[in-house]
């Protein structure tokens, strides 16, 4: 957003980072050397063998500190998603140096200067970027380099903008007020900020408060006074920004991009791309091996339990629609009676549920049933974390009567998520699971997908609403 005034912002920490990198590696060199705080084993190499790869190691981590998004505004994101970028990208520089330096056999490099490098350049960052956005806001906060923002237009879209401006603080941008079509509304505050005059007055207004720029976000439906405003702005020099009426359709990571100078406006758009979709899968990964290992001879008794309970299959296999309506088969532990939906077609379990056996009614109050699903996982048809897949019945219904349900297939189903983990799971809101799903997605990360995690072993498996 605005990127030319976010620049002094972005400078700042790019400079920061730069000389806490390069000090991080000298100082490093220093305390593996010559603090004696470790003992030495071959001669101590000299300083300028690890100064000729200062450029390098800077141009690495910058590198991959673009890569993560470090750079990015953080759009009203916790801070602790910016140190959890920090850490990743931290981690992810030192391993290619680390493997860059085994092949490099000129001179040996000492591994434990490179995990010393690690240690304190982490710590040093975060700190540094705490410190860089502190002073800043303590400027901003004092007056410093302000820009006085008018918005013309007083309805949903106008209030988002200046939620939007509230949130990035460090931005310098100070909002003088609204402007509105209806005159019932001159002298009233939306949040705290006066509907200063109608938009015929946008003028006189700019130059009483000494407007830097003037955000027009006006409804599709007001197109006449979007040409009265560019009119009657014929004679200012303040720079204006149009905030375009499409925030019902942006449902997703919406955003502009650039192609070939024409500028593309994105609605819906998946936010799992590049390294983002590797980090994740390989999250899965690990994650869904070690909870296979892990439940193992759980799923060996419940196996058992099942076969001498009631003939039939010991898993249920059950199509699903996935990322991008991909169907495929998803497997939970058999909890009902053989051919439960035989009469009653494709439904929902609901409480007390008479087609369940006796062992299916603990296994799904349990979330037992759903041990299988770690096995979708580790092949990739699912994630550890994400919406609830559905069978391709309910989607049909579902696309016909609930906005933007289609959009939970632009991330890979999941075998929790943040509806589950805020108590919509089951039988419950639909409408609710979708908003929850759609949060989700529009605002993932992998610091995100931990919290979901932790909060799902921390509630525990039991749920009311697990029928």
């Amino acid at each position: 957003m605005l990127k030319k005034h976010n620049q002094l912002f972005l400078s700042a920490l790019i400079i920061s980072d730069s000389l806490v990198i390069l000090s991080s590696w000298i100082g490093a060199y220093y305390l593996r050397f010559h603090s004696g705080w470790i003992p030495l084993i071959n001669e101590i190499p000299p300083v300028e063998q690890y100064q000729l790869l200062l450029l390098p190691v800077l141009t690495l981590f910058l590198f991959n500190f673009k890569v993560v998004g470090l750079y990015q505004p953080l759009r009203g994101k916790s801070l602790w998603v910016d140190y959890y970028n920090i850490i990743k990208a931290n981690t992810i520089s030192v391993l290619i140096l680390s493997a860059l330096l085994f092949f490099y056999r000129e001179d040996s490099y000492s591994r434990i200067a490179v995990g010393i490098f690690w240690l304190v350049a982490t710590f040093s960052l975060v700190a540094s970027h705490v410190l860089v956005r502190t002073i800043l806001r303590m400027l901003r906060l004092r007056g410093k380099n302000l820009r006085y923002v008018l918005i013309a237009g007083s309805g949903e879209l106008g209030q988002e903008v200046a939620k939007r401006i509230d949130l990035h603080p460090e931005m310098g941008f100070k909002i003088v007020g609204f402007l509105t079509t209806e005159e019932k509304k001159v002298g009233t505050l939306i949040d705290g900020y006066p509907i200063l005059g109608l938009l015929d007055d946008v003028s006189q207004h700019i130059r009483e408060h000494g407007v830097d720029k003037l955000f027009i976000s006006l409804p599709m439906k007001s197109q006449d006074h979007f040409e009265r405003v560019l009119f009657n702005l014929g004679e200012e020099s303040v720079d204006v920004k149009v905030v375009p009426d499409l925030l019902q359709y942006m449902s997703l990571s919406d955003g502009v991009d650039n192609f070939d100078g024409l500028p593309i406006i994105n609605l819906t758009e998946s936010p799992l791309y590049g390294w983002n979709i590797v980090f994740k899968r390989a999250t899965d990964m690990v994650i869904s091996c070690l909870a296979i290992i892990i439940t193992s001879p759980l799923m060996i008794i419940i196996a058992l339990l099942i076969k001498l309970e009631s003939r039939g299959p010991v898993f249920y296999v059950q199509e699903r629609v996935g990322l991008d309506r991909k169907v495929f088969k998803m497997y939970k532990f058999r909890s009902m009676q053989m051919d439960a939906e035989s009469h009653s077609g494709p439904v929902w379990a609901k409480e007390n549920d008479s087609r369940r056996t006796r062992l299916g009614v603990l296994l799904r109050k349990t979330s037992l049933d759903e041990l299988p699903q770690f096995f979708n996982v580790f092949t990739g048809d699912m994630s550890m974390v994400g919406p609830r897949p559905e069978r391709a019945v309910f989607v049909e219904d579902f696309k016909k009567s609930i906005p933007h349900y289609m959009s939970r297939l632009k991330m890979k189903a999941g075998i929790t998520g943040w509806a589950q983990v805020n108590g919509w799971r089951g039988n419950t809101c639909l409408e609710k699971r979708i908003e929850h799903d759609l949060y989700y997605i529009k605002h993932w990360s992998l610091f995100f997908d931990i919290k979901i995690l932790i909060k799902t072993l921390w509630n525990g498996l039991i749920n009311r609403h697990a029928y």
